[in-house]
């Protein structure tokens, strides 16, 4: 069997299945694209490849969970080093609203390849922006070098409605009216989306923020998502701002409204997460509701600390996300692991989370 590899003696194996077994100086075959045998001594196939696992730890693939892959040709933007949320987007959105399908093309392959070079084997990503001036087809090139790399890809079709003449952040000319979204997304779902359980290319639905899209667009692609059985993505509590804008426009804050507008649940996966109380908590863990944890992110534009161990003993499903190099610097997976782990020990001590809960 030409496509089987040969794992030969590898050093440790960190399975992180449900009896967190670790084992020692196994073989492990992979035929096709399952794992087919662990043990020692295994026989390869004819044409089989072999390779050395001594002195090698072997772990899954990580997934990530939250990234921009546009945004990796804008890392390190001098004027934006020292800026909050509001102000970083204000003037990266000027650099942004140039983007083609080349330029995302470019940027995504530089991205997936960081992750692949740092253990993620499965991403997400986050494209919300579609300059008026290209034809739109952006999510199309970051599927096409997610395929020419062999990384398995979920992208989310993002979406801003609220440009700045209705009070917005964005440019007019990087959003879209509420029919060119449904339309697109359909478009996409039934070009790329598939429903299988190891499928290489799922497309999700993932309006921006509460601040970047009508609160009827949120409740429409809600409803289409549902529809086609796909997952749904967005920002949520990221930063103080954001939750004075919900108080004031919504009148509650941003758990609270998302949930009003059917929000929550085990489709659903928010970005960030960081200013959320006890209670808030509570109801993400009884629904079911993800969260993906952006460390870096978070530090970098100084948005605040989530209560990841909260969470964890609240039973709520949390995973990590690189989130964009233009806030992070990199598609650094066991960069994101190592910042999680120190940032949550730093804040309520050495105890506080472990390595294999992070990596988990």
């Amino acid at each position: 069997m030409g496509n089987a590899i040969l794992l030969r003696r590898v050093a440790k194996v960190a399975t992180f299945d449900s009896a967190q077994r670790e084992l020692d100086n196994v073989d492990i075959l992979i035929e096709g694209n399952r794992i087919s045998a662990i043990g020692t001594d295994l026989e390869p196939p004819a044409g089989a490849r072999i390779i050395d696992g001594a002195h090698k730890l072997c772990l899954p693939g990580m997934v990530n969970c939250h990234h921009h892959l546009y945004q990796t040709m804008t890392r390190a933007v001098p004027r934006v080093q020292n800026a909050e949320l509001f102000e970083w987007l204000v003037n990266l959105y000027e650099i942004w609203r140039e983007l083609t399908p080349e330029i995302v093309y470019i940027s995504a392959l530089t991205g997936l390849g960081e992750l692949l070079l740092t253990g993620c084997t499965t991403t997400t990503d986050h494209l919300y922006l579609f300059p008026r001036s290209c034809d739109g087809k952006l999510i199309d090139a970051e599927i096409q070098a997610a395929r020419e790399l062999g990384i398995r890809f979920h992208p989310t079709r993002g979406c801003m409605t609220r440009g700045r003449s209705h009070g917005g952040l964005p440019p007019d000319d990087v959003v879209q009216t509420e029919e060119e979204i449904l339309a697109d997304c359909e478009r996409l779902i039934a070009l790329y989306h598939d429903p299988a359980p190891d499928a290489m290319v799922k497309i999700a639905l993932a309006p921006c923020s509460p601040f970047s899209v009508e609160e009827s667009t949120m409740v429409k692609l809600a409803e289409l998502a549902r529809k086609h059985g796909l997952r749904l993505h967005t920002h949520l509590a990221e930063t103080q701002d954001e939750e004075r804008y919900c108080a004031e426009v919504y009148g509650m804050r941003p758990v609270e409204w998302a949930e009003k507008i059917g929000w929550l649940g085990r489709d659903v996966w928010f970005a960030h997460m960081v200013h959320v109380n006890e209670a808030e908590i509570q109801r993400l863990a009884e629904t079911g509701t993800g969260v993906s944890h952006c460390p870096a992110s978070n530090m970098r534009l100084g948005s605040g600390i989530a209560p990841i161990p909260l969470m964890l003993e609240a039973g709520v499903p949390v995973g990590l996300g690189v989130d964009g190099s233009a806030s992070n610097d990199a598609s650094d997976m066991l960069g994101e692991v190592r910042h999680a782990l120190l940032l949550h020990r730093v804040m309520n001590g050495a105890k506080a989370i472990t390595a294999r809960e992070v990596l988990a």
